[in-house]
């Protein structure tokens, strides 16, 4: 039977397994898609404690992990167009990305272009989308100044690297460890800490123009402070106290129209995914603790043997 890496209940690590699970059947609209990749992101262990996405209804334990998946279609549902057996494919899936095989709706899958890699692929329909997503809701012109919080992970290096091809000078602010990745996709760094909002100042006398937020809390209430227009506040880890200080969350798109973007941003040169470290599935439990621990540079996959 196929696998799965799954939490069994709402709680810590130790609600992790890996399953074997019943190979899932398309729906009308869907797609099978057996999972080369699939990319790991802090969502993931938030969902297993118990974080609710708005409007989301309650899980079917055991539930898979995983929002980002690139593979081969094996199925197609009823009612699907543009889509056939054997095509290359990513996007958002409906059963959980770190398994064998997942389902992803039309609506949010893309087909994979072919000088991306499956892993690449695995690492776009989140992070990317959701820095891409950011980037357009601020509107900044070239020459303005973009503060972005948890600069280091996924989505942080994302929007970074889609702001400063348009133009956009960025501050970003990571721990010392990640100075040097940071410095090399063309921001400033500055670290974090205490008192990281006086660094900010100093590497940005003239203030920032806006705030990409992916940290939340006390660091999002004091990126705020440093900002004049609140209407240029967003946060991608904070609902509650980005809309309190005046702001808004990144607003999804989540069409697939964006993951074609974001792909031809790759495929152009413009955006690297810097998929920095890769897990088998049967690793799944090691590639999640790095990233919930906070350690992670760019993005963790998790590859899945065809």
């Amino acid at each position: 039977m196929p696998k799965a890496y799954v939490f069994t209940r709402y709680g810590g690590p130790e609600t992790e397994a890996l399953v074997e699970s019943d190979r899932p059947v398309p729906g009308p609209g869907q797609l099978l898609v057996a999972v080369r990749a699939a990319g790991v992101n802090p969502v993931d262990w938030k969902l297993r404690t118990g974080y609710r996405r708005p409007g989301a209804s309650e899980p079917d334990f055991p539930a898979v992990f995983g929002s980002e998946a690139a593979g081969v279609v094996e199925e197609v549902g009823a009612g699907v167009t543009g889509f056939a057996v054997g095509d290359e494919v990513f996007g958002n899936p409906v059963t959980g990305g770190y398994a064998e095989y997942t389902l992803l709706p039309v609506e949010v899958a893309a087909h994979k272009p072919a000088g991306l890699s499956f892993t690449d692929a695995a690492a776009l329909p989140v992070a990317a989308a959701t820095a891409y997503d950011g980037v357009r809701q601020l509107a900044l012109p070239a020459g303005a100044t973009l503060l972005i919080t948890g600069a280091g992970g996924g989505v942080g290096v994302a929007a970074a690297q889609i702001a400063l091809a348009e133009g956009v000078r960025v501050v970003g602010v990571a721990s010392e460890g990640k100075k040097e990745f940071v410095a090399a996709l063309g921001a400033v760094h500055v670290p974090s800490g205490p008192d990281w909002a006086d660094r900010v100042r100093a590497a940005a006398p003239d203030g920032v123009d806006a705030v990409f937020d992916l940290v939340g809390g006390e660091t999002l209430e004091t990126a705020a402070g440093l900002l004049t227009d609140r209407s240029k506040l967003i946060s991608g880890a904070d609902r509650g106290t980005v809309a309190r200080l005046g702001g808004a969350p990144v607003a999804r798109a989540r069409t697939a129209a964006v993951l074609d973007e974001v792909a031809r941003l790759v495929t152009d040169g413009t955006l690297r995914p810097f998929v920095t470290a890769a897990f088998p599935l049967d690793r799944a439990g090691e590639a999640l603790r790095t990233v919930e621990d906070g350690h992670a540079q760019g993005k963790i996959v998790i590859e899945v043997t065809a």
